[in-house]
């Protein structure tokens, strides 16, 4: 940074700002998996927008439709009035996501946010039910306003709420009590009156938990999980806000337990272009709004649906996209596996391409992103301790820059371990 920029974002941005303390630099351009700074430095991102980038920076594709509408004239707010854009959007949804999944939902557009669009499925849920209580777990990650903080594990991040966080009770998610049945003591609490948890509107989860740490639920832990809902007249809502929009190989993270949510929260990629654009599913007997009854100025953002749309069709007709991005994500398993086995005190975790370099010294983490960082890529830390490197590369990203990044990650790695 120049001594003007670096006074400029110093003394008159607020200090909430986050991301570019640890990436200090000032980028300027962008294109597939790389960004540019001001000085003519390239980095690769293996952060991808925290997962707003699926199909990467100014993808061709998806900037020649927006200029196109642009340029035409096209609706850029909307609200909720009905509009071209949207219409092709929801016949898109319809045909290529819905249909050929046999999934029957109804879509909402809530404010352009993944935060808001939680906020809007645990209104629903408890509108629909009655109940106020929501079970969520533990290392869960839904977003910073309010609702969403009530269903978010971190202590750190629930603390800026300012108010008390009520109505949510965590329950363990997939292996964080290590080898004892998780459902025990969620079904016991949940069918014994004098435990004192309430009967839930609604239970709230991520299939892959990436702010958490990069935590993978099993295929059986989902089942189960969809089966004890239903079991007991519990909506089952699954925030794949992150880990939708094919991150971890099919388009629904939930696709690979073979259930069908009652509500589902996406954002982030869904607007293809990393336009905020946010949606909730759900099924069709649960669309209880009245009209207005969650709204929001920006919920119309007929860019991202021009995108959005394209994105789908081009990326998500037929099973190209999830066989791509299944067989990269191995490429990425290989080499995080050969780096655990070169470094003692490492582990690797993850799904499709979403995965996390676990550190038992948590400071670890940190100073291998630092160094990341100046050897020219751009990777985030996850985890209650910040344990994890977590890697979320664009799916567009070939197999020869994901090769390059791993290796720059590595020689961090080796660079940190030197130091030690």
């Amino acid at each position: 940074m120049t001594v003007a920029e670096t006074t400029v974002f110093e003394t008159l941005e607020s200090n909430v700002r986050g991301y570019c303390r640890a990436w200090p630099t000032v980028f300027d351009t962008a294109r597939g998996c790389w960004l540019t700074d001001e000085n003519g430095k390239e980095y690769l991102d293996f952060f991808a927008g925290a997962g707003s980038l699926n199909y990467g920076h100014n993808n061709p594709v998806l900037k020649k439709a927006l200029i196109d509408y642009l340029v035409g004239d096209g609706i850029t707010h909307g609200l909720d009035m009905s509009t071209v854009a949207k219409r092709r959007l929801l016949e898109t949804i319809r045909d290529v996501l819905l249909i050929p999944r046999g999934m029957e939902y109804k879509v909402q557009f809530p404010g352009p946010t993944g935060a808001n669009a939680v906020e809007a499925a645990l209104k629903l849920a408890r509108k629909i039910t009655g109940r106020t209580a929501v079970l969520n777990f533990t290392n869960a990650f839904h977003g910073m306003t309010l609702g969403a903080l009530s269903v978010t594990g971190n202590a750190a991040k629930r603390a800026g709420a300012g108010v008390p966080l009520i109505h949510a009770t965590p329950m363990p998610y997939d292996g964080y009590l290590e080898g004892v049945d998780d459902f025990s003591w969620m079904r016991r609490t949940l069918d014994d009156s004098s435990s004192g948890i309430d009967k839930p509107a609604a239970v709230i989860v991520e299939t892959v938990q990436g702010e958490g740490g990069v935590n993978v639920a099993r295929a059986e832990w989902l089942r189960a999980l969809a089966d004890m809902c239903a079991a007991r007249g519990i909506l089952l809502i699954v925030d794949d806000v992150q880990m939708g929009c094919g991150r971890t190989g099919p388009f629904f993270s939930f696709e690979v337990a073979g259930i069908q949510p009652d509500i589902i929260t996406l954002s982030k990629s869904i607007g293809g272009y990393g336009l905020p654009m946010a949606l909730v599913l759900m099924k069709p007997e649960l669309d209880q709004w009245t009209p207005g009854e969650h709204n929001g100025t920006f919920r119309g953002n007929n860019a991202a649906f021009i995108t959005g749309e394209v994105a789908l069709r081009e990326y998500w007709t037929g099973a190209g996209m999830e066989a791509a991005t299944l067989a990269k994500g191995e490429h990425i398993r290989k080499h995080l596996t050969a780096m655990t086995e070169a470094f003692s005190g490492t582990s690797t975790r993850g799904r499709g391409m979403v995965h996390g370099l676990v550190f038992d010294d948590a400071s670890q983490a940190a100073k291998v992103s630092s160094i990341a960082f100046e050897l020219g890529l751009l990777v985030e830390t996850s985890g209650s301790n910040d344990e994890v490197v977590k890697l979320l590369p664009p799916l567009v990203a070939t197999e020869d820059e994901l090769t390059h990044g791993l290796g720059l990650l590595t020689r961090a790695v080796e660079i940190v371990r030197d130091a030690h």
